[in-house]
């Protein structure tokens, strides 16, 4: 009986083993498909291993491998059909086996059990059941028999690393098991093979195996104390991720900057790239994304992407609270687009019909394998839909998450910082900045299909500032959304380049004219946001030279003569009626309409002095009132409204010293000036001191080093206002935007 209960319940103890090998696994896979086939492997492996223990043990490793190959291919098709994939079964196994383990450990999570995903797991939970069934089971070695499962179980925990929570039960059960195992294995004290025996003989054997045990309990003792230490330190560290060590799917550079091809397509609007399928109702176009292009150093825009092997479910993108999405499902069929980049709706959550590799920070979604004319698949996506009426108020996320998003390559052009600043100044709000470039573009410049391609600052500065008669001043929507990005970036504004198409709501063809580039700004709340600075008509632009260098207030001198007295200019309000005379039964019009005037214009007056009012009892509240620490706080934030006011606000991730840097660096040009450095601005070190020992040392200073800092912030904000037209000047002094920007904010300055 005690045998019979071993037989069984030890190979039971390995099935169970091993499935929560699978289980493990399984928590980085889209659905229990792999805990089932890891299961399905454990039981049929065992289940040979004893069926097959009265053979001869020779015959159990053939006959194991030819079940093996028989429920691999099972499996491989069952996966095949789950996923939606054609193809003979020779060619699904051949991929299979020849990329199991680079697409597994290059897989995106959640990884979808596909062939290549799942053969790898299956093929080592067959060999594991069958090495420990021959093992524990024919040659009684239960505990080494337990080894094989043990090496797969720490093998799945290693493939899952950091992408999963710790797997608790699991690792308790397999404790739990192996125990069991050796419970119902273990031999009794005095068995059959001792009768006979005589006493002073078995005395001495009970002692050898006691002297055995004591030894393997001091040994078992010592390597606890030797390693326990290190493997309780282990527990809370962060697992290494093996995907770190396997080489993503990489692209060639016309994938890597798309950007690049604009001209090219440019020039042959009438090639047919791709065929789509209906998305929505109504008439018009709707965008598809190709590439997002975060990363610029001066030379490229680039994509910069991590390519996962994907499934049909992608992860879903980080979540606005208050931005609605929309699902859109739309199948498209490629016919001359070349390359490996996958037109798809903004943002995509699955795609069928090819395998894919997908980067989750930009969105963008690659092929593999080239793409093919014919090729077709169905992209489904959340496209955001966030409300717009929002954008006045919001402004730009800041810190080290955005960091990417604000880089640019060393030796900008000074005439295109130029611009940036003459852009930003007046426009404290992020939308305002945004919108003042996006008009500028559209206002000054004009788009051709033959003009070159290029994107570096020596292309872009000659698109902006060349002759109009040396080809200067025209591009394609290359060259607006490159500009219109690194001028934002300039600005302050996290911005990114995008690549797509604008394809036809109902469905149809889109061919090279339907190519287009766009800008987007992250905006919090909102989201990425895309702005349009392609001209809005095919009328002659304005000359940049018009408006690059800032004018004076004044209108310039008409060259037309006045109206003639008694005409009417076609401008001025229509005369709708005679007034009544005064006297006849009424108040006279013009004195009723002098009087509302009067009272709008001390009305003005009125705001206008309270808001000069309220603006500096703020300041002096800032500089003299609370103690030590809030004055420096106060000062700082003198500094920095100065700079938003200048419409320079200060990127949220720099530190104090590296502030104070970007403030000695902004620039502003008097009216009819020559350009004037930043060497005239009063430096800012002794701010800078007083604000890292108010973060660092909370306390530590003193009100000598308080009125430094307030005399530097006073004296650094007088002089970049004194740097700008005297009507900005004016809106300097009443501008209500310092009231506000900090009322949260604890302490002066509230």
């Amino acid at each position: 009986m005690v045998r019979w209960v071993r037989a069984v319940v030890v190979p039971m103890v390995l099935v169970g083993l091993i499935s929560l090998s699978g289980v493990v696994l399984g928590r980085i896979y889209a659905d229990a498909l792999l805990v089932e086939l890891v299961a399905g492997a454990a039981l049929l492996s065992a289940g040979t291993a004893m069926a097959a223990r009265r053979l001869p043990s020779w015959s159990v490793a053939p006959l194991s491998v030819v079940l093996l190959a028989a429920y691999t291919a099972w499996s491989l098709q069952l996966a095949a059909d789950r996923a939606g994939l054609d193809g003979s079964l020779v060619h699904i196994a051949a991929d299979a086996l020849r990329n199991g383990i680079p697409r597994l450990l290059t897989a995106m999570i959640p990884v979808e059990p596909t062939p290549d995903t799942v053969v790898v797991p299956v093929i080592a939970a067959w060999l594991a059941g069958l090495a420990g069934s021959e093992v524990a089971v024919r040659a009684g070695r239960v505990l080494l028999g337990c080894l094989p499962a043990a090496g797969l179980f720490g093998a799945a925990l290693y493939v899952v690393g950091p992408n999963a929570g710790s797997a608790g039960w699991p690792t308790l059960a397999f404790a739990g098991l192996v125990v069991l195992a050796l419970a119902v294995s273990a031999r009794p004290a005095a068995g059959p093979e001792l009768e006979g025996i005589p006493a002073p003989m078995r005395a001495a054997v009970r002692a050898r195996s006691l002297a055995r045990a004591s030894a393997g309990l001091v040994v078992l003792i010592g390597l606890v104390a030797a390693i326990g230490p290190w493997v309780g330190a282990r527990v809370s560290a962060t697992p290494v991720d093996p995907r770190r060590y396997v080489q993503p799917p990489q692209v060639d550079s016309l994938d890597e900057s798309p950007l690049n091809r604009i001209s090219g397509w440019a020039l042959a609007p009438k090639q047919k790239l791709l065929e789509v399928g209906a998305s929505g109702s109504g008439k018009g176009t709707a965008r598809l994304r190709l590439a997002v292009l975060p990363d610029y150093d001066g030379i490229t825009w680039r994509v910069g992407a991590t390519y996962r092997n994907a499934g049909r479910v992608l992860p879903a993108p980080p979540a606005l609270a208050d931005v609605p999405v929309a699902k859109v499902t739309q199948q498209i069929t490629i016919d001359e687009l070349t390359g490996r980049l996958l037109p798809v709706v903004p943002t995509p959550t699955g795609v069928d019909g090819t395998r894919i590799a997908y980067d989750a920070a930009t969105g963008t979604v690659i092929r593999p394998e080239s793409l093919v004319p014919g090729l077709t698949y169905t992209v489904t996506s959340d496209l955001p839909e966030p409300d717009y009426n929002l954008l006045p108020t919001a402004d730009v996320p800041g810190g080290d998450a955005v960091t990417r998003y604000l880089t640019v390559g060393a030796g900008v052009p000074d005439d295109i910082q130029r611009l940036a600043g003459q852009l930003a100044d007046g426009n404290g709000a992020a939308y305002d900045r945004a919108a003042a470039i996006e008009q500028f573009l559209s206002e000054h410049y004009r788009r051709v299909p033959d003009a070159p391609s290029g994107h570096a600052y020596p292309n872009l500065k000659f698109f902006l500032f060349g002759p109009r008669n040396r080809g200067g001043q025209v591009g394609t929507s290359e060259q607006f959304a490159a500009s219109f990005a690194l001028l934002a970036r300039i600005t302050g504004l996290p911005t990114r380049v995008v690549v797509g198409f604008d394809a036809p709501r109902k469905g149809g063809t889109v061919t090279g004219g339907d190519a287009v580039a766009w800008p987007e700004v992250l905006f919090d709340d909102l989201g990425w946001v895309a702005f349009d600075p392609m001209p809005k008509s095919d009328g002659s632009p304005r000359p940049v030279e018009d408006d690059f260098t800032p004018k004076p207030s004044e209108p310039p001198p008409t060259s037309e003569p006045p109206p003639p007295a008694g005409t009417t200019s076609a401008s001025a309000p229509p005369v709708l009626a005679e007034p009544p005379p005064a006297g006849a039964g009424g108040v006279s019009t013009a004195v009723v309409a002098s009087g509302a005037s009067g009272s709008v214009v001390l009305l003005v007056v009125a705001a206008v002095a309270s808001l000069v009012m309220l603006r500096r009892g703020l300041r002096r509240r800032r500089l003299t009132g609370g103690d030590v620490d809030a004055r420096i706080t106060g000062a700082w934030l003198e500094f920095t409204d100065a700079l938003r006011l200048a419409g320079r606000p200060v990127p949220a991730h720099l530190a104090a010293t590296e502030a104070a840097e970007y403030g000695s660096q902004v620039q502003m040009v008097r009216p009819a000036a020559p350009p004037s450095g930043a060497d005239d601005l009063p430096p800012l070190g002794d701010l800078v001191t007083a604000v890292n020992t108010v973060a660092f040392a909370p306390g530590a200073a003193d009100d000598v080093q308080a009125v430094r800092a307030g005399d530097q912030a006073v004296a650094y904000a007088d002089a970049l206002r004194a740097k700008r037209p005297w009507w900005r000047r004016v809106w300097w002094s009443v501008h209500p935007g310092p009231l506000r920007w900090h009322k949260g904010r604890a302490g002066p300055g509230r």
